[in-house]
């Protein structure tokens, strides 16, 4: 047994999240692309035909009320909420990233008040975020500057609105301090709005404790909710009042049921709805979210960090030196939960790892994408994946 696999077979034998393993449908492949969908909890199959069947075929129209389909958003959104640092009552779950990334943007705009025409967005930001800014820029009258993250502080003015901000840079893994930077941006009297879709289920987030505005995520990530599972928006208990969303609809109506012709927003962040939640896919993450009782976030982020820590030194150890370079950051506090490698033809590398059991992904032009879940990948995985990228590359 080499060194490296020694190793692995220590730490897993302390990992205190194995046993969380058995909680997810898994086969013997090593799969570390969780930061584009998520394994399948096991729980959730069962809980989802009971959605169909029951809810649906049996109790029908009475499931909006018996089965609780009509609160399935804002309770969803406290099932989350502790996932990223945020209290009850400020997270609703529906629609998609995109669709509530604009209702954030257009809102931290119109929140932001008069003489305030600047949207800041993130230069490296994952394209739809930079899409759907500059549609919003359009429509409010402002002027749309990319801007890299480190450099925010100082691009801020007295006529900047709003700035749309990564977590995690969803190529590189690079970490992006949401303290700081949110301070800065409420310094500067702007509204920040964070995107937090390569970083909720994987570290800590603390958007009560940092004073964030507004903030939207996927859940179909890291919080395995399933392919095309909603979003989510979280809207700070002390802006609510004052979040004027650009997509009104009836669920977001105070009186959904009184049909009225004039809008009067609802209380809170329900406001944050727009139309008929999408409840078999919502409430297939409910089922989702059960992996997480008993889980604390700060163990999710030690054992995180180790393995991606793990992960390089295998790299090191197994791959000929200069046939990789590393693009995440090797210092823990600006690293995410995957490792990025630039790589001559990553692109067929990654087809070939993928044939040899080892499930990771490609970004254009040569970056191979490695995502690290705690809850389910292991160091064996781990030392595997480094190995057979080295085997691979010979």
């Amino acid at each position: 047994m080499s060194e490296p696999a020694e190793r692995a077979r220590k730490l897993d034998a302390v990992d205190e999240l194995a046993g969380k393993r058995a909680e997810f449908v898994l086969d013997d492949v090593v799969y570390l692309d969780g930061n584009s969908l998520g394994a399948l909890p096991a729980v959730v199959p069962g809980r989802v035909e009971d959605v169909v069947r029951r809810q649906w075929g049996e109790l029908r129209i009475r499931s909006w009320e018996e089965s609780g389909w009509w609160t399935a958003p804002e309770r969803i959104g406290d099932r989350i909420a502790p996932l990223v640092g945020a209290a009850p009552g400020q997270i609703v779950v529906g629609d998609s990233t995109s669709v509530n990334v604009f209702k954030a943007v257009v809102g931290a705009v119109r929140m932001a008040g008069e003489g305030r025409d600047e949207l800041l967005v993130d230069a490296t930001t994952f394209p739809t975020d930079g899409y759907i800014a500059e549609s919003a820029a359009r429509m409010t009258g402002c002027t749309l500057r990319p801007v890299a993250p480190a450099d925010v502080p100082g691009a801020l003015g007295d006529r900047t609105a709003a700035v749309l901000l990564n977590h995690v840079d969803y190529r590189t893994g690079r970490l992006h301090d949401l303290p700081g930077l949110t301070a800065a941006v409420r310094a500067a009297g702007a509204v920040a709005v964070w995107d937090l879709c390569h970083s909720a289920g994987a570290l800590p987030v603390g958007l009560d404790e940092h004073g964030v505005d507004l903030a939207v995520g996927c859940t179909y990530k890291y919080l395995n909710g399933g392919p095309g599972s909603p979003a989510y928006l979280y809207v700070r208990r002390e802006v609510q009042d004052r979040f004027d969303s650009p997509l009104p609809g009836w669920n977001s109506h105070a009186e959904p049921f009184g049909m009225r012709s004039d809008f009067e927003a609802a209380p809170g962040a329900l406001r944050g709805r727009v139309g008929t939640p999408d409840i078999l896919s919502m409430l297939a993450l409910e089922a989702a979210l059960d992996v997480w009782d008993g889980v604390s976030v700060e163990a999710v982020r030690a054992k995180s960090l180790a393995l991606t820590d793990f992960f390089l030194e295998c790299v090191a150890a197994y791959v000929p030196e200069g046939r990789v370079e590393c693009l995440t950051p090797v210092a823990h506090g600006e690293r995410g939960s995957q490792i990025a490698l630039r790589c001559d033809d990553a692109g067929d590398v990654m087809k070939r790892l993928i044939e040899r059991g080892v499930v990771g992904d490609f970004r254009a032009p040569d970056v191979l994408r490695f995502g690290f879940t705690p809850l389910y990948v292991g160091f064996a995985d781990v030392e595997r994946a480094a190995r057979v990228l080295a085997q691979t590359l010979a």
